[in-house]
């Protein structure tokens, strides 16, 4: 049988592990933060400008496609 102090000192060691496993985890993610790079101001205009352009040539090619089908179901119907 256990007694209540070994059952202690087992979750005081398992709390332990866990708490350095954390700080570990924690301190790889700084040290992965600090070797991102981010886009600068130019870059992420400029990829925002492609892609609300492309939005909207596909929103038209849609809706252009979407208005042919019905006149063509429509004369079918």
């Amino acid at each position: 049988m256990v007694s209540s102090d070994e059952g202690t000192q087992g979750n005081d060691d398992m709390f332990k592990r866990a708490w350095a496993n954390i700080n570990e985890f924690l301190a790889d993610v700084g040290s992965e933060l600090k070797k991102v790079s981010y886009p600068t101001r130019a870059e992420t205009m400029g990829s925002t400008t492609v892609v609300i352009v492309l939005v909207v040539i596909a929103s038209i090619f849609l809706a252009l496609t979407d208005l042919l089908l019905v006149r063509l179901l429509g004369k079918i119907i």
